[in-house]
């Protein structure tokens, strides 16, 4: 307090900000920095198999995964870019298909399907592709083979 003629004259007070700018700026470049994206997060329980064969390396392979739920099945779509996306009917996964063909004939599509998914719904995936003209078509399983 400052004694002035006999008044006193209360200054403000006052809390820099100057710095904070410089603060939330750091912490945005860390957050960018550590922020991991998970293209297809749905967890499904993948066969075994007798026969092996790896995927070739190819620019992003799109996603399809075909999940067993109690009310239902679960498909999710995914550019190989960007995160999956739930799909509703064969005719979206006609028309996902169909876009990323026509982007680049030779994409890879690579199908990671439950155990409990009937053959039924997995064939008519299957031909929702072939319908689309994807040349490239992989199927997941379990790194565990089954004994013959």
């Amino acid at each position: 307090m400052i004694l002035f003629r006999g008044r006193s004259l209360k200054t403000e007070a006052r809390v820099f900000t100057g710095s904070m700018a410089d603060i939330i700026f750091l912490l945005i470049i860390f957050f960018v920095i550590t922020y991991k994206v998970e293209l297809d997060k749905t967890q499904v329980d993948l066969p075994d198999t007798t026969v092996r064969v790896t995927i070739p390396e190819s620019e992003k392979p799109a996603w399809i995964a075909i999940a067993s739920r109690r009310e239902g099945y679960l498909i999710r779509v995914s550019t190989g870019e960007e995160m999956s996306l739930p799909i509703g009917t064969d005719e979206e996964l006609v028309t996902f298909a169909s876009t990323e063909v026509a982007r680049n004939p030779e994409k890879d599509f690579i199908i990671k399907a439950d155990k409990e998914v009937p053959y039924e719904r997995f064939d008519a995936v299957l031909d929702a592709l072939k319908q689309s003209k994807v040349k490239n078509i992989y199927l997941l399983s379990d790194q565990k083979t089954v004994e013959q």
